[in-house]
């Protein structure tokens, strides 16, 4: 059996016990990605040598008999566009194939501060554009449930390395679901954080103002820890919010007897395969059974927020990756003719058609005539889609839905058709325009291929939704469900 099939208080009791070292789980990691990598293609970056010399070190702590933290020794992944220092961080693009940062990101020196082993850099879609994994542009990663299937984007890396077994958790990064989706497709536990409740420093920003770092991985209760470990206010983060922070632990109560609960028939409504319909009613089935109560309710502009979406996610790429010219750092064009044809040719060779896309799309909403009649008016509507959770928020503790409308595709199914790959993000998207928390946790299987519930919350209100989603859990066994690899 997998070390990793061990709950986290199991590992933990393990090492304190000697009845493992810390060397031995992060030798069974990287047994594991050996053994699977050539057919799930989750890493793009596995530091082996210096993940044993780490797991050496932390077993010679181990002698001391000292009390650790839980998260101690844990192997795990990082996604490729959250910058770790001197591992190299690409985010999964040619323009950064020989990018070294000097520094962490906030999240990673908190995950070294709780003594975790870090295994390598996670597959991604280019600068985390993108809903497939496809848009990498070294290798696309596979589903572990059916390699002939994606693993989603743009965190597929990170959300198939732990349903493969190939860490015990990872961290991803969430714009318009890109934590969410791929937890649905692969059939593990993704949270989004409220926006400003996670540093962002270091994350290589894609939309600022919609970018959030958050986990991945097996079950609730390991969701809560991690998020423990990487909240906070962090002052290098502008964006980073002063707020307490609770013990999410204290939340899994297993309790949600009197919780309210909001349906949007929007989730369930048109586009949505009817058996992952079947599956969210049967999740809601279980909670009403548990002593929540729930009632549709109508969050009018979610038709709105996929075209709002990539009006201002694609304007705040085009800003945001300006500074990739072939000057400061990555990759540079041989022989240009003068200054413009440097930043010209290093862009052409660096970026991927995808990346491209998105910046002429964003530099034409916010060029001379046109700012007024896209940017603006799209920020007026995000505001509305804003205004829809507030109102529901007022009445309901939480709203439930799909994550995804469908489970995962076939690869090369949708890769030439971006506005059928863009609809794939409609039950994620309004989330993230909102800035509320939401998480995805598996509530079954649809031929064969995981299916995921979305719970959204209140913003800073990541309690309730941990809450709801162990009780969930705790009352079904789809979170055991693995592939057969």
């Amino acid at each position: 059996m997998s070390l990793f099939n061990n709950t986290l208080p199991e590992i933990h009791n393990k090492l304190h016990q000697k009845e493992i070292s810390v060397s031995d789980l992060v030798g069974h990691a990287l047994e594991t990605i050996g053994a699977r990598e050539d057919k799930i293609r989750a890493y793009i970056t596995v530091d082996e040598e210096q993940a044993r010399a780490s797991a050496r070190q932390l077993d010679d702590q181990l002698i001391s008999g000292e009390e650790r933290g839980l998260l101690f020794g844990l192997p795990v992944g990082i996604k490729d566009n959250i910058v770790t220092e001197g591992l190299r961080t690409t985010c999964g693009s040619q323009f950064l194939k020989n990018f070294d940062p000097v520094y962490d990101a906030t999240v990673v020196s908190k995950l070294r501060a709780a003594q975790t082993v870090t295994l390598g850099k996670m597959n991604m879609d280019e600068f985390a554009m993108g809903g497939s994994n496809e848009n990498s542009s070294f290798f696309p990663a596979r589903n572990p449930w059916d390699l002939e299937r994606v693993p989603g984007g743009s965190s597929g890396g990170s959300a198939a390395a732990v349903a493969a077994g190939e860490a015990y958790f990872t961290l991803g990064s969430d714009t318009g679901g890109s934590i969410r989706q791929p937890a649905s497709y692969c059939g593990v536990v993704g949270l989004k954080p409220t926006y400003g409740l996670v540093s962002r420093f270091g994350l290589v920003a894609f939309a600022s103002s919609l970018d959030q770092i958050g986990p991945i991985t097996k079950n609730v209760q390991d969701s809560a820890y991690v998020l423990q470990a990487i909240a906070g206010y962090d002052q290098k983060d502008s964006t980073s919010a002063k707020v307490d922070i609770p013990d999410y632990l204290n939340a899994l109560t297993g309790d949600v007897k009197g919780l309210r609960i909001a349906v949007p028939k929007e989730y369930l409504g048109e586009g949505v395969d009817p058996q992952v319909k079947e599956k969210v009613l049967d999740a809601l089935k279980t909670l009403e059974g548990l002593g929540a109560v729930w009632e549709e309710v109508s969050l009018p502009h979610t038709e709105y927020a996929v075209a709002t979406y990539y009006l201002l996610a694609s304007s705040e790429a085009s800003s945001n990756l300006a500074r990739f010219d072939g000057v400061r750092y990555g990759v540079r064009s041989d022989n240009p003719d003068n200054l413009l044809d440097l930043y010209h040719q290093s862009r052409t060779q660096g970026f991927g058609p995808e990346v491209k896309r998105r910046i002429m799309l964003g530099t034409y909403a916010l060029s001379s005539g046109y700012y007024d009649a896209y940017y603006l008016k799209a920020q007026k509507v995000r505001t509305l889609i804003k205004q829809d959770f507030d109102r529901v928020f007022e009445q309901y503790d939480v709203i439930i839905g799909p994550t995804a409308p469908t489970t995962a595709f076939k690869i090369g199914s949708q890769v030439d058709d971006p506005l059928t790959m863009y609809l794939n993000d409609i039950l994620t998207i309004p989330v993230s325009l909102a800035g509320v928390p939401a998480i995805s946790i598996p509530c079954g299987l649809a031929d064969g291929m995981p299916v995921g519930l979305q719970i959204i919350g209140k913003a800073f209100d990541e309690s309730s939704v941990l809450r709801v989603a162990h009780a969930f859990e705790q009352n079904t066994e789809f979170h055991k469900q693995r592939p057969q690899l």
